[in-house]
């Protein structure tokens, strides 16, 4: 089963775009109607449908890792960052994340772009 991703709101539109043309599935935080959330609720609504939540986002980086000390579940965290990692990178390490990955393999975890 491929991995489905959730995009956050600073997420550039090229990656989204790259991505969907690689049929991969792929819902934004805006599509979605919930840009307005903080970091804590993002990560829940990606995992309430079932998806990971991709971000270029820090501070999510300190979310997941409070929920792993925690014991606090969540569908699972990709991050890159914002200006070490080119778009293609992205694009191409989240294309064979979702068509090799299987979904559980991500559940609590955060993997880091470039693979």
């Amino acid at each position: 089963m491929a991995i489905a991703f959730y995009m956050d709101q600073h997420v550039p539109r090229a990656i989204t775009v790259g991505l969907r043309l690689r049929e991969v599935d792929v819902l934004t935080a805006h599509e979605d109607d919930m840009s307005h959330l903080d970091d804590p609720e993002l990560l829940d609504r990606a995992s309430e449908l079932e998806r990971v939540l991709f971000t270029q986002d820090d501070d999510l980086l300190a979310e997941a890792a409070s929920r792993q000390r925690e014991g606090i579940p969540f569908r699972g965290l990709i991050y890159a960052h914002q200006l070490r990692v080119p778009i293609g990178t992205c694009i191409h390490g989240l294309e064979i994340i979702a068509k090799a990955g299987e979904p559980q393999g991500l559940i609590n975890c955060v993997q880091f772009l470039p693979l």
